[in-house]
């Protein structure tokens, strides 16, 4: 899968091509040193005041390069199209095999640290549920309200939570419709796509 870079993201990157290999080696210690513990604006204007530019442009081309190892690695992008990918950026052969190479060797780590940072969210564990019928009460003698109670067992961190929930029979049945509607969208072709990418 190649991966597709805005106007912005090109100008960005564009700043390596008239440095050399090895400054661009240090910007990729850099970018790997943000993924890892954030962004060290220090790291930036020292960077700056050695090659001379503004800061703007190192702390840019350092969160380029960092884009790139992170979007490649989150997609799991194939050494052919991580060279495709990087072919339209202008960058000399000696350059892409440098990016080449320090992608091959931290991918897995960035992969690692991605899925450390995404969000941990409950999972279902079950589910209780009660149909409530009340068919009168003191001022109306022949009223039916159906209502159905449902206790959720949810599982976040290896510890049980439960929440209950009562709705009217009319808006349980648009839930499920909704819900049914969804996991069929998921088997549909796009997301299949989706999700295959995102593995």
């Amino acid at each position: 899968m190649l991966l597709l870079f805005d106007d912005e993201h090109k100008e960005h990157l564009s700043f390596l091509t008239s440095v050399d290999v090895d400054v661009v080696r240090e910007f990729c210690k850099i970018a790997m040193g943000f993924v890892r513990k954030g962004a060290n604006p220090k790291i930036y204007q020292s960077a700056a005041q050695k090659l001379s530019v503004p800061v703007d442009t190192v702390q840019h081309g350092v969160e380029g390069l960092m884009y790139l190892m992170t979007e490649c690695a989150k997609l799991m992008v194939s050494e052919i199209d991580f060279q495709d990918s990087i072919l339209v950026l202008g960058f000399s052969d000696e350059l892409k095999s440098e990016l080449l190479q320090l992608y091959l060797e931290n991918r897995k780590e960035i992969r690692r640290l991605l899925s450390d940072i995404s969000l941990k969210l409950p999972h279902y564990h079950t589910l209780e549920w009660r149909l409530d019928v009340q068919v009168a009460s003191r001022t109306l003698r022949h009223q039916v309200q159906p209502s159905v109670v449902l206790k959720l067992h949810t599982t976040e961190d290896g510890e049980k939570k439960a929440q209950v929930l009562e709705t009217d029979p009319a808006n349980l049945v648009h839930l499920t419709n909704t819900l049914e509607a969804a996991l069929n969208e998921m088997k549909g072709q796009h997301c299949r796509r989706i999700l295959r990418n995102i593995k």
